[in-house]
C-alpha cells in the first residue's frame, strides 16, 4: 500500500513505517544467524571460522550495493513525495539501468581478485579453501541480491513498508530450510549455505516483480520512461555514488578489523563471529529506525517541509536513545548464553572472547543509534558530503584502532575500535545535521528576500547575494 508521509503525525508514521522494517530485518537476521548455527553446529568449529573470515567480503558487497541502491530510490521518492507520477517511472527505469551497470563491474572485479582478497586478510590456511568456496559462490549471485534490494527499495519509496516485509519472512525461512536441504541431508558442506541464500533470493525477486506489476499502477513502466536522460542520470548518481561509497568505507573498516581478527586464530575467528551476529541482531530496532527517517525524509524534502523533518528526527532520536539503552542491558548480561547457541561443543574460551566483545560495544550503542538517525536523515534529503565524510572519519578511527590498540593490548584493542569509531562518526554526521538546516533556513531567508524584491520591483546591489544561494547550489 502506498503511503503519503508528508502528512500525519511524524512519530507515529515513523514508527508505523519502521516496524515492518525492523519485523523483516529481524528475519534476515535470524536467518544469518540460524545459517552460522547450522554450519557450526552441523560442520565444526572450522567451518564456522571459515564462513565467518569471509563474511566481511560478503558484507561489503552487501554494503557497497545496498548503498547504491537506496541512494538511486532517494530520488524515487522525493519525485513520489513531489507527485510526480512521471519522474517516479523515470526514476525506476535509470535506477534499473545503474543498477546492472553495477553488478557487473563488483561481480568482474571480485572474481578475478578473490583469492588475492583472501589472502591478504590473513586466513589461515587451514580454513582458506573453504572460505574461497563460500564467497565465491554467494558473490555469483550478487545481482540477485541487488535485484531484490532495488525492487524493495521502490516500494518503501512509495511508503509501503509491509510487502517487502513479507517478501524477506519467506526469503528467510526458505534460507533456512535449503541450507539445511544443502548442507544436512545433500552433505554439499559450507557451498551448501551459499546455494541456500542464492535460490532463495532468486525466488523472492521473482515474487517482487509480480507483486509490483500487479499492485503498484504507479510503477508500471511505458516504452518512453526508458529513454535516458544524462542530467537525470547525473542526478540519480550524485546520490548513489556517494551513499555507496559511504557503506564501502564502512565495510573496509569492517574487513581491516576481520584481517586483524583472522591473525588471532580460528577460535578467536569463531568467537567474534558469533558475537557480530549478536549485536547485528541486536540492534536492528536502530536501524530500521533509521531506515524509516530516510524514506520519511526523502518525502518531506521533496514537499519542502523541512519542519516535518526536525520534528521527525528529534523524536526519533529521543526513541533511539531509549532503545540503545535496553538493548545494552540484554545483549550484556545475556551475551553468553547467545554465543553458546553457535558451537557444537562447549567451549568457555570461544565463548568469554565472544563476550568481552560485547561487553566493550554495548556500553557505545546510543552513539551507533545516532548515527542511523542523522545519516540517513541527511541521505533523504539528498546531503551527502557529509555523511560520506563522517564515514571516511569512522574508517581512519577504526583502522587505527584496531591495527595500533591490538598491537598494544591485544584482542581487547580490536574490540574497542568499532566503537571508538561510532563515537567519532555520531558527532560528525549529528553536527551536519544541524549545519544543514541552518544552511536551509538561510537559503530560505535569501529565497523570501528575492521574492519580495520581485513583489516591489526592486533592482538594486543586492539582488547578486539573493541570487547567489539556490536550492541547486546548497544541494
Amino acid at each position: 500500500m502506498i503511503k503519503d508521509m508528508t502528512v500525519g503525525n511524524p512519530t507515529g508514521l515513523i514508527i508505523k513505517f519502521a516496524i515492518p522494517l525492523l519485523i523483516g530485518n529481524l528475519f534476515q537476521q535470524l536467518y544469518n544467524i540460524s545459517d552460522i548455527i547450522i554450519v557450526g553446529r552441523i560442520l565444526g568449529v572450522n567451518a564456522l571460522a571459515a564462513a565467518g573470515a569471509s563474511a566481511p567480503i560478503f558484507f561489503t558487497m552487501l554494503l557497497i550495493t545496498f548503498g547504491f541502491t537506496a541512494g538511486l530510490c532517494v530520488i524515487t521518492a522525493q519525485r513520489f513525495g513531489a507527485k510526480d507520477d512521471i519522474g517516479v517511472r523515470r526514476s525506476v527505469t535509470h535506477s534499473v539501468v545503474a543498477s546492472i551497470i553495477l553488478c557487473l563491474l563488483v561481480t568482474t572485479i571480485l572474481c578475478i581478485y578473490m583469492h588475492e582478497i583472501l589472502r591478504k586478510m590473513n586466513i589461515p590456511e587451514k580454513i582458506m579453501d573453504d572460505a574461497h568456496i563460500f564467497i565465491f559462490t554467494l558473490t555469483l549471485g550478487l545481482s540477485l541480491i541487488v535485484g531484490y534490494n532495488l525492487l524493495s527499495g521502490f516500494i518503501r519509496a512509495l511508503g509501503d513498508s509491509k510487502t517487502p516485509l513479507y517478501f524477506l519472512i519467506f526469503s528467510s525461512l526458505l534460507n533456512i530450510v535449503l541450507n539445511l536441504l544443502f548442507i544436512y541431508v545433500m552433505k554439499l558442506g559450507i557451498i551448501g549455505s551459499a546455494l541456500g541464500t542464492i535460490v532463495a533470493m532468486t525466488i523472492s525477486v521473482i515474487c517482487c516483480m509480480i507483486y509490483i506489476g500487479k499492485k503498484f499502477p504507479i510503477l508500471k513502466l511505458r516504452k518512453e520512461d526508458w529513454k535516458l536522460n544524462w542530467a537525470f542520470m547525473k542526478e540519480h548518481l550524485a546520490i548513489a555514488i556517494p551513499m555507496s561509497l559511504q557503506f564501502s568505507v564502512i565495510a573496509i573498516g569492517l574487513l581491516i578489523i576481520q584481517a586483524v581478527c583472522n591473525s588471532f586464530g580460528e577460535n578467536t575467528i569463531a568467537a567474534f563471529t558469533s558475537a557480530l551476529r549478536i549485536e547485528q541482531l541486536g540492534t536492528q530496532p536502530l536501524l530500521a529506525l533509521g531506515i524509516a527517517l530516510a524514506t520519511y525524509s526523502a518525502q518531506n524534502y521533496g514537499a519542502g517541509q523541512i519542519k516535518r523533518i526536525r520534528r521527525g528526527v528529534a523524536q526519533s532520536s529521543i526513541i533511539s536513545i531509549i532503545f540503545s539503552i535496553g538493548i545494552a542491558l540484554l545483549v550484556r548480561f545475556y551475551g553468553e548464553n547467545f554465543i553458546d547457541i553457535f558451537l557444537k561443543e562447549d567451549n568457555a574460551e570461544i565463548i568469554q572472547i565472544g563476550h568481552d566483545y560485547l561487553n566493550i560495544s554495548t556500553m557505545f550503542y546510543i552513539f551507533l543509534g545516532q548515527i542511523f538517525i542523522f545519516r540517513n536523515t541527511l541521505q533523504g534529503m539528498g546531503r551527502t558530503i557529509i555523511p560520506l565524510i563522517a564515514c571516511i572519519a569512522e574508517l581512519v578511527v577504526r583502522s587505527f584502532a584496531a591495527i595500533y590498540l591490538a598491537q598494544k593490548i591485544g584482542y581487547l584493542g580490536l574490540c574497542y575500535a568499532s566503537p571508538i569509531a561510532w563515537f567519532g562518526a555520531a558527532m560528525v554526521v549529528s553536527m551536519g545535521y544541524i549545519y544543514t538546516l541552518r544552511q536551509i533556513k538561510k537559503q530560505r531567508m535569501y529565497n523570501h528576500v528575492k521574492w519580495l524584491g520581485h513583489k516591489l520591483g526592486l533592482r538594486n546591489k543586492h539582488n547578486h547575494m539573493v541570487q547567489r544561494i539556490t536550492p541547486d547550489n546548497i544541494k
